[in-house]
């Protein structure tokens, strides 16, 4: 079974970008990345609402990462602190040595190969670091940027589950692409 441990937290860098450990003082960035219409389009999931909601979901990402469960980066560049994105594998599963792995960009900084960039290290910290056999990615089928991104890293399209997910009083598809450890 896979073993992992987030102790020191192990942060990350690209070129442009500084991958660090969110904080409570990241909560109105969060909150931004989880109530913005263009962001939370294909997230399909209801938006946060407050601060409140803001602290208790970063709250959830210190308690995956304390039990080695998962790891969310916040994104910010590396002149400016402030939070612009997240990224991370926010779910092991540890006996198949394969993770989950989620992310969101301030929709401002779309279209400009930042997030690119950023998925590009997490997934080699993925498989080199962390041991990851595998690496998957669960996409609103209509979300054509996200598709496109996880292509370009080449991820492959996994499977295509019809109305697999229920939200919002509707029953909704979903596709899973995944990634192998190279060779």
């Amino acid at each position: 079974m896979l073993q992992v441990s987030f102790q020191p937290f192990p942060t990350l860098q690209t070129k442009q970008c500084l991958l660090r450990q969110i904080t409570p003082e990241d909560a109105a960035a969060i909150l931004f990345l989880r109530s913005d219409k263009s962001i939370m389009r294909y997230l399909d999931q209801h938006p946060m609402n407050s601060l409140e909601e803001a602290r208790i979901f970063i709250a959830g990402i210190e308690e995956n990462l304390r039990n080695n469960r998962g790891i969310t980066w916040g994104i910010s560049f590396h002149d400016n602190p402030r939070l612009i994105g997240k990224v991370g594998f926010w779910r092991l599963i540890k006996e198949h040595y394969r993770a989950e792995i989620g992310y969101t960009l301030h929709p401002g900084l779309w279209n400009k190969g930042i997030m690119s960039e950023v998925l590009s290290e997490v997934i080699r910290y993925g498989f080199e670091k962390l041991g990851l056999h595998s690496i998957e990615a669960n996409v609103n089928p209509n979300n054509a940027g996200s598709i496109r991104l996880l292509r370009k890293q080449g991820f492959v399209r996994e499977a295509y589950f019809k109305e697999n997910y229920y939200f919002n009083g509707a029953f909704l598809d979903s596709e899973i692409y995944s990634l192998l450890a190279p060779k």
